[in-house]
């Protein structure tokens, strides 16, 4: 379980997780790091030799937490590291250029500890480098992410107030599952009790988390990025059919979960079928059914047929002899 990452690597992961989370058991402490209960509790051995104070409790309100007043060794970065996370803080923020940005303050203010040669070059990099915006990024709220992640943690529930692209608020109590980002969106994964079901909520457009009391078991074997582009691929306003004149193994890896289901059709191993449903028709025709390299027919979903028709109608006037109506666009 603990291949590919070494000792100190987890001691200091468990010093990270007792330093925000004082009271972690030892079968807690294991669940967060991937280990056996005896693993979790070598780290734990690996910290006090270290000269760091770390408690144990016992009780139900027990658990492992560092002695009051320790004073922690300040963290050091590599210069690859630093720059790093320089990179991956501009990739995904590009903002974080303007020192005026939340996330650029704090990286300002990360840059600034380095020892100079290092903090030299992470701040060089991050003055000169120019990074686009992604149009369709949207920003969490850090308050309310922090609330969903402790309530996953936790294992508890959480009363969501959720306000929807319409402007429509409502509230939702829900097992929050994972957070789990996505091309630049934040996303919670979670089980809504309101409709029993399976569902994604936008973190940017939840407007408040108030976890509770009640808690909730976490499914066996949940992977959050796979059920979560699954369930993108669902439940939208316009549902889409699609016969692709290809065989099923060669159309796959051009088809994403969140375009919806691939299945064979019919006896006809030459032919495939995905059925979904998309928020945008125009989109889902022009960005990924174009993408597809194999002959298809709409066969269900009058605005995403209309859409094709739409896209097909103007890339053949792209390359039509024919003179353009005037004032067309």
């Amino acid at each position: 379980m603990e291949t590919g990452t070494s000792p100190t690597a987890r001691a200091l992961r468990t010093l990270e997780i007792l330093r925000t989370r004082p009271g972690t058991t030892s079968e807690q402490l294991a669940e967060r790091l991937g280990v056996t209960d005896r693993a979790a509790r070598r780290y734990v051995a690996i910290l006090r030799e270290a000269g760091i104070p770390v408690d144990s409790v016992r009780g139900p309100y027990g658990g492992y937490r560092l002695r009051r007043g320790t004073t922690l060794p300040p963290v050091s970065f590599t210069q690859s590291e630093a720059l790093g996370l320089v990179m991956a803080v501009l990739d995904g923020r590009p903002a974080a250029t303007d020192p005026g940005d939340l996330v650029g303050s704090a990286l300002g203010k990360v840059v600034h500890a380095l020892p100079e040669g290092i903090g030299r070059q992470a701040a060089a990099l991050r003055e000169h480098a120019a990074a686009a915006p992604d149009p369709g990024a949207a920003y969490a709220d850090p308050a309310v992410t922090s609330a969903l992640v402790d309530a996953i943690a936790s294992r508890r529930r959480v009363l969501i107030t959720y306000r929807s692209e319409a402007g429509n608020e409502w509230q939702t109590e829900v097992d929050p599952w994972a957070v789990v980002v996505r091309r630049a969106r934040w996303y919670l994964l979670c089980h809504s009790h309101r409709a029993d079901a399976v569902r994604t909520y936008r973190i940017d457009r939840v407007v408040a988390a108030e976890e509770s009391a009640a808690g909730f078991r976490m499914p066996e074997d949940l992977d959050p990025v796979a059920v979560l582009e699954e369930n993108l691929g669902t439940g939208w306003a316009y549902p889409t059919r699609v016969l692709f004149h290809a065989p099923m193994d060669r159309v796959a890896p051009w088809v994403g979960p969140s375009m919806g289901r691939l299945e064979p059709a019919g006896a006809a191993a030459e032919h495939c079928l995905l059925v979904g449903s998309t928020r945008n028709p125009v989109m889902y025709a022009g960005e990924w059914l174009a993408a597809v390299p194999f002959p298809f027919r709409v066969e269900g979903g009058t605005e995403l047929r209309d859409a094709v028709a739409d896209l097909a109608s103007r890339l053949g006037a792209a390359v039509s002899d024919a003179p353009r109506p005037t004032g067309a666009r």
